[in-house]
């Protein structure tokens, strides 16, 4: 089996399940405000999606977040560039976006919260049980399994792994920690579909094979390394300090910035030569 890098960490090469389908598909090219299909025509609610592009996939949780957000507050129903802003897109987008999932809300009322997180969860596979290993169960392995979050989106924390084996029968979050060596027969036993690598970079591609080999074909990678994975096998990558070293080059580029904007010396209105070049400016 030959193996490729396919580290899925970009909006454009998130799977989702779906059948790939280009940004400008003309079907979907022109959606209309709340209440109408493309071009303004009546929207189908309820349709099954006939594809969904990959920029699209990713978006789909941010609104579903922030649709959560509505929810908890008791809002009913948002009109779409109520939404959009909430979710920090265009209203445009928006509503393209969710024309794939069929639904267009009303004309002058908007989308129903309720039925559109229904429709999104659906869409994106958070209505089933995803069973959860996570393998390293350091600092970072024991805070991911402790987050609460996880279970109301259909994603349950089901088996803990780690190579240091004084950690072995230790319960973390509610869970024993098993042995690396026992890896595959809790994989198998607890039918895990999702693996979780919060370990040191220098064993994370061995972790993934194992992974692999044993049937997990959904892997959420923590460790600072590219996976290579056969075809077939989806990768999620976050790296922290990959994005702390984005947010340092914007802090570096707001402070440039700011500097520039500060008048030099020969511009402070205190001295001669600048009075005088603001005087022949005018």
């Amino acid at each position: 089996m030959s193996l490729r890098p396919r580290d899925l960490t970009t909006p454009e090469a998130v799977s989702g399940g779906f059948p790939r389908v280009a940004d400008d598909d003309p079907a979907f090219t022109n959606p209309g405000p709340d209440g109408a299909g493309p071009d303004g025509a009546p929207g189908e609610v309820g349709r099954e999606p006939r594809g969904i592009p990959d920029a699209t996939v990713a978006r789909l949780p941010v609104y579903l977040r922030a649709l959560g957000s509505l929810a908890e507050r008791q809002v009913s129903t948002v009109a779409s560039d109520e939404l959009a802003l909430a979710a920090g897109v265009s209203p445009a987008k928006l509503r393209k976006d969710l024309s794939y999932l069929g639904s267009y809300g009303t004309r002058g009322v908007g989308y129903d919260v309720e039925h559109l997180m229904s429709e999104i969860s659906r869409a994106l596979g958070l209505t089933q049980d995803w069973a959860v290993a996570i393998v390293g169960i350091g600092h970072l392995g024991a805070a991911l399994a402790s987050y609460r979050g996880f279970a109301s989106r259909g994603f349950r924390i089901a088996a803990l792994v780690d190579a240091d084996p004084r950690r072995s029968g230790e319960v973390v979050a509610g869970l024993p920690v098993h042995r690396a060596e026992d890896l595959e027969r809790v994989l198998r036993e607890q039918d895990i579909a999702i693996g979780v690598i919060a370990t040191p970079d220098r064993v994370a591609q061995q972790v993934c094979n194992r992974l692999v080999a044993a049937g997990v074909t959904s892997i959420l990678n923590f460790a600072p390394v590219v996976l290579s994975v056969p075809c077939g096998v989806d990768v999620r990558k976050v790296d922290l300090s990959l994005e702390l070293a984005i947010l340092a080059f914007h802090e570096q580029r707001k402070a440039v910035l700011a500097n520039e904007d500060q008048p030099s010396r020969s511009g402070d209105l205190g001295d001669p030569l600048a009075r005088m070049a603001q005087a022949a400016a005018r």
